[in-house]
Order: structure tokens, then sequence, then C-alpha cells
């Protein structure tokens, strides 16, 4: 029989990765009782103060959030007692808590690793060590890494370098855009930590380490990465779909070409690939709604 005990999770994230994480968690009986985001950044023209999705998903779900700039001291204080205004007594400062990191964008210090007695747990949407760092899925595309997986490894001080408590493979047969691997991707790592909870906090899954001479990292997405040549006959049309999908959801593959003397930017959102066959379906061309790629094309003429 478990001897489960009734633990109080803690959950860090940030992105929609974090909330298909927490939608999923939700169905699967494993809701937090405080959420850790980041704060409020300004959006659009007006520059508006807005809630980034996990905060807004925590308001929507009236769960207890704080977005805290840093995590200070003021913060940890806060977390020892699961967000609660009265402080416990010392002998029970993160006793039954869980922390739950996915997708969070900040360094996590030592002080925060500590408290929780079930430590803190991260799902890392790559087989650990491969693809540490802030990239992985849209680095398993440029890659066409198609044998990937999730892992839920416990976070040390060091980047995605902790012991790892359980993985499982995803094997992927074709590409789809980014938003649609991420959430594939995102619902394996909540079900799997889900179905490893139990057995992690009962003390009966044993963590192993990472074989730390074979990690690979990968690096943060800048805007130049996105650029394809599509008038380069010599070009590697599979690796430049593989771009469009990878980049779909940011900062989008696009290309440089003239229209009326003018040099624009054009944005691919829609492709696909066959045969070694490109092929560019819809575009957003510099100044203009998105349109059917032979529209564009057309328009040139």
């Amino acid at each position: 029989m478990s001897t489960t005990p009734k633990i109080s999770i803690v959950f860090f994230g940030s992105s929609r990765f974090s909330v298909i994480v927490l939608d999923e968690l939700m169905k699967l009986g494993h809701t937090p009782s405080l959420i850790i985001t980041t704060p409020d950044k300004p959006q659009g023209r007006k520059l508006t103060l807005t809630p980034n999705v996990v905060k807004q998903w925590a308001i929507n779900h009236n769960i207890t959030f704080l977005d805290p700039a840093k995590l200070d001291s003021t913060l940890i204080e806060r977390l020892k007692y699961c967000g609660s205004d009265e402080p416990p007594a010392a002998d029970t400062i993160g006793k039954n808590q869980l922390h739950i990191v996915a997708s969070y964008g900040k360094i996590i210090p030592s002080g925060v690793i500590n408290i929780p007695q079930f430590g803190m747990l991260n799902i890392h949407p790559s087989l650990l060590p491969k693809y540490r760092g802030p990239s992985p899925l849209g680095t398993a595309i440029l890659d066409d890494e198609k044998r990937t997986g999730v892992t839920i490894m416990k976070i040390d001080e060091q980047m995605d370098h902790g012991p790892i408590i359980a993985q499982i493979p995803v094997n992927i047969t074709e590409w789809p855009i980014y938003e649609e691997f991420e959430e594939l991707m995102a619902r394996k790592g909540a079900q799997l930590l889900a179905e490893t909870i139990p057995g992690w906090v009962d003390g009966d899954i044993v963590e192993r380490p990472q074989d730390h001479s074979t990690a690979t990292y990968t690096q943060k997405i800048t805007k130049e990465d996105a650029l394809i040549d599509i008038s380069d006959p010599q070009a590697d049309r599979y690796q430049n779909f593989r771009k469009i999908q990878a980049y779909h959801e940011w900062p989008q593959a696009y290309f440089n070409t003239e229209r009326r003397g003018q040099k624009i930017r054009v944005k691919i959102t829609d492709a696909t690939y066959a045969g070694d066959i490109l092929t560019i379906k819809k575009v957003v061309p510099e100044g203009a709604k998105e349109m059917l790629y032979e529209d564009f094309v057309r328009g040139l003429k």
C-alpha cells in the first residue's frame, strides 16, 4: 500500500509550454497550490503591462501566484510556507512540498532548490544529457533528430545538469510546426511526471546521474537564424523546410527579396516538403497581411 503523503506542489513556469503542462497536470490530479512566474511585460504599441500566459492561467483557475522579478530572500521566505503570509513552525518548513519547473526561463538559486522536502523536478523536452539549454525543441527539428523524448530531472545549481528521475522516448515520423511539437512534448512530459510523482515521493525511484561527457547544448535563437535563401538552387531544401517548422512561432523563417524596387522581408508561415520538393504555401510580406505564396509571386511580376 502506498504511503504517499498529501503533497503541496509549487509550480515554476512562464510560457505556453508551461500552460500545456499545467492543463495536463490538473487533468491528472496534480494541480499546484502555488505558481511562481515572471513579472508583467509591456506589450503592443502602447506598451501596456500584460501578464504572461502562466499568470493568466493562475488567475483563471483561482490559484495563488507570485511573479517576482528576482528569486531573492523575500521570495524564499514565502516559498518556505508555500505562499502563506504566516510563517510556519521551524520543523514544518518545506515539509511535503514538491517544486516543479517547466519552462520558467530563470536560473534558480540554491536557496530555492533546497526548500522542498521532495526536491525540485524539471520537465525537459529532450533525452538528457542531449540538448541541454534553452531551445531543445527547435534544435531537434533543425537537426532532424526524430528519436527524441522527455526527461524528468532533479534540479541542481547547473543548467540541466541534475540527476535523471525518469525518461521516455518520443519518435517523430514527420516534422510538424513548432507549436504542435511543443504541445506533444509538454503533454508527454506532464504525463510522465504524474506517473513519476507517487514513486518519487514514496522513495521507490532511484535517481541516476547524467553522463556529462556526452552532453550537448542548445543556443538561444535569434532572428538572424531564421533567414533562408530560397533562390539558391544548391540550398538544402529539407533543411530549409525544417527551419520553417522550427521557427514557425518565432522568429518565423524568412527570405529577402525586392518589390517595386524596395528590399523587403517575407516571412514564411506555411510550407510542405515531399520528394525533395519544398513548396511554400503562405507568406507574410513586410507591411502586408498573410497571403498565398502564389499570389505574392504574381504580384512581383
